[in-house]
């Protein structure tokens, strides 16, 4: 996970918003009076900055290639790749595997433009855009920032129900396994909700540390369990090919005809609406690109931010690439139609169970802090929107600090961000509580935010900033992708849709059970 230090919500003290970042308060570089007559100045207008500064007056960014890869890859892998081999097989060994490469295709070109637009006007020396939304507005404007900011809160706010989901179906996961551990024909149903709640109980009490970047650790600890929980899904794939003897599967995957672990027939439409639902899950699995800014952020430069950008972006993509096809190809080859939707709780595996303890606490693990990093930034655009609409209210505005026991120092209490950080969370875990459907919720965020934010928003900004003539050839291309791109997104958003419709016709709310 990338730490979210340019990110972090400001700090609101009695209606003054300070906004936050790597440091509270820049130290003022007194600035010269140029030489006109020297050479080595005019090749290098910086020059009388600080060494410890950047031309923007922040610190020093030390970020290499190298880091830039590994926040890309940790960022990337996460609880999407456990629906892959499920993906895998609606679509077969043809299309599953092909869609893959053609989402990969798609994310690294649409990356490399997005990197460009890190810098607006010069590359190099151009006006720097922090975040996203930053470049969003400065290269396009008007309400398109506006249309931008809904799509990418709505995004993250599904995403925090995506992970309760997750969550609870992993800590149910642990339970499950040891009660087939001691009697296979035991069903070991039981329901979600109480899973659920301690979920979102947990998340409340971490919601209310006002500077997530301070337990930095957190991040490292998410990225180290990403990776766990994902290696041991592949090794349980190749271990159940290698017990099986034979490859599971077809060229055309799931069969008309056939009955799901549910007890569900599959019929012609719902092979359609299960193959659509299965684009969305893949796209959920690629998405980086509302961080992608905000790590570039950290590159130093020389050489160009962009250019270190598309070094780190081609790498990553082509390590997670063979991660996702090496997991998904065999975990569909070890359960063929029956590939679980989440492989590591769908109980294709009961052996060796401990095993499946370790990955499923794991993915628990991730979560956790998951939720946090990914809610900070829409737990900062309200509470920046209270401030300055209430800015004379104590309630929301005053900042009143509390002695922690036994430890040196003290904890800034802030009653809105109480009450606002627990509605949220409190929301987030009824809405999971209703619709517990983790394949049709991935489904649903990969196609909702795979379009207008992968691939609609870095062309268009791509297009203002290089003053790419309308109607050009260059033009026409880049909005045939984007157009092409647009339609892959609203059939997987169709087929997550009817997926849900069609779970809800045999689930009562807050009586689910597995």
């Amino acid at each position: 996970m990338l730490p979210r230090s340019r990110t972090l919500p400001p700090r609101i003290n009695n209606g003054v918003i300070e906004e936050r970042q790597d440091i509270r308060h820049y130290m003022q570089v007194e600035i010269q009076p140029k030489n006109t007559t020297s050479d080595s100045e005019s090749i290098i207008p910086l020059a009388n900055y600080s060494k410890c500064f950047d031309d923007d007056g922040r610190l020093k960014r030390t970020g290499t290639f190298w880091t830039a890869t590994s926040h890309i890859i940790t960022a990337v892998i996460g609880s999407g790749v456990l629906s892959l081999a499920w993906a895998v097989a609606q679509l077969g060994w043809v299309a599953g595997p092909a869609v893959m490469l053609l989402f990969a295709f798609v994310i690294l070109f649409t990356s490399n433009l997005l990197s460009q637009c890190y810098r607006s006007g010069d590359p190099i020396t151009g006006q720097r855009n922090y975040t996203y939304m930053d470049a969003v507005k400065a290269n396009l404007g008007g309400r398109k920032v506006a249309i931008c900011g809904a799509i990418q809160y709505l995004n993250l706010f599904g995403t925090a129900i995506g992970y309760t989901i997750a969550a609870s179906v992993s800590m149910m996961a642990i339970k499950r396994a040891n009660c087939f551990h001691k009697n296979r024909d035991n069903p070991c149903h039981m329901s979600s909700n109480g899973y659920m709640i301690a979920f979102g109980f947990s998340e409340i009490l971490l919601s209310q540390i006002p500077d997530f970047d301070q337990v930095w650790w957190l991040s490292i600890v998410a990225a180290i369990m990403s990776f766990t929980y994902s290696a041991v899904g592949l090794a349980l794939g190749i271990a159940k090919v290698v017990e099986n003897g034979m490859i599971q599967g077809s060229l055309t995957g799931i069969s008309i005809g056939s009955i799901t672990k549910s007890g569900q027939l599959v019929t012609s439409t719902q092979k359609i609406w299960r193959s659509l639902q299965s684009l969305g899950a893949i796209a959920f699995a690629y998405s980086f690109s509302i961080i992608m800014l905000e790590i570039q952020d950290t590159l130093k430069s020389p050489p160009a931010e962009y250019k270190t950008m598309k070094k780190a972006t081609s790498v990553s993509i082509a390590v997670t690439t063979s991660f996702y096809l090496l997991c998904g190809c065999f975990g569909y080859a070890a359960f063929g139609d029956d590939s679980p939707g989440n492989l590591l709780t769908g109980f294709g595996f009961y052996d060796p169970y401990w095993l499946l303890d370790i990955a499923n606490v794991a993915i628990i693990v991730h979560l956790f802090g998951a939720y946090q990093v990914y809610c900070q930034p829409l737990y900062a655009f309200v509470e920046k929107w209270a401030a300055q609409k209430w800015s004379k209210s104590d309630f929301v505005t005053a900042e009143y600090d509390l002695p922690i026991p036994f430890v040196s120092g003290v904890y800034n209490v802030n009653f809105f961000r109480i009450v606002w950080r627990t509605m949220f969370v409190v929301v987030t875990t009824l809405i999971a509580m209703l619709m517990p459907f983790f394949n049709d919720v991935v489904g649903l965020l990969g196609a909702l935010g795979f379009w207008p934010l992968t691939v609609y928003f870095p062309i268009q900004m791509y297009i203002s900033q290089k003053k790419i003539r309308k109607w050009s050839s260059r033009w026409i291309a880049l909005q045939t992708l984007s157009a092409t791109c647009l339609v892959v997104s609203v059939a997987a958003a169709v087929g997550s849709i009817a997926g849900v419709v069609l779970d809800l016709k045999t689930y009562k709310p807050f009586k689910t059970s597995y």
